[in-house]
């Protein structure tokens, strides 16, 4: 037991590390929340200041879920006799928890689609390849990144029930994919209403 907890404490804590809400918060002095959105992600950030800094912001959300994911397969490997593979989608679903409902910067984080990404490549190559091929795609085609994600989203839970036919794996899938649905709900409304903003490069003033 005292490896589920420890696993889901790291991995939320490593998730509440927001790259967007540090930066801008404590570089920029411009909380990204107070912009645009309100949301504290990467397209938010990159409308509001662009600049280099957004890689950074990147990086940070990329190299927490990675050390969320290795953390959380050692712990269940070497402690709890489960498989690295459930460590991996266990603490992956905290990390999200963690980068979307940060304690420190008041339950106010991310929708949780590069943390999302970089989680699905850390599981397994074929699921990183639909999930982000359904993203790039739909993104692409609309230049919606809100349908792109809700894309990505409902096909990480589909993709896990045909590669591993595993009713655990199946339940975390579907817990990780309906936390992004949800945190993306004003998005799917608005893309509803034809009120959905496209993505740019080119940020706004």
């Amino acid at each position: 037991m005292a490896s589920y907890v420890l696993a889901a404490v790291i991995a939320y804590f490593l998730g509440c590390f927001n790259g967007a809400v540090i930066v801008s918060k404590y570089i920029l002095k411009d909380d990204i929340r107070t912009h645009g959105s309100g949301n504290a992600g990467l397209t938010n950030f990159y409308r509001t200041f662009g600049g280099a800094l957004t890689f950074v912001v990147i990086l940070t959300d990329v190299l927490k879920a990675v050390l969320a994911v290795l953390i959380g397969s050692w712990l269940f490997v070497h402690f709890q006799a489960q498989t690295a593979l459930f460590g991996k989608y266990y603490a992956g679903l905290f990390c999200l928890i963690g980068h979307m409902f940060p304690c420190m910067f008041h339950f106010k984080g991310g929708k949780g689609i590069l943390s999302g990404g970089t989680v699905a490549i850390m599981i397994d190559w074929r699921l990183a390849l639909i999930a982000w091929g359904a993203f790039l795609l739909m993104t692409a085609l609309t230049r919606y990144v809100s349908l792109g994600s809700v894309c990505a989203a409902a096909a990480f839970p589909t993709v896990t029930i045909f590669l591993y036919q595993d009713l655990v794996l199946t339940i975390l899938s579907a817990a990780i994919g309906g936390l992004i649905l949800y945190m993306h709900r004003a998005n799917i409304r608005r893309l509803l209403r034809g009120e959905e903003s496209k993505f740019s490069f080119h940020r706004k003033e």
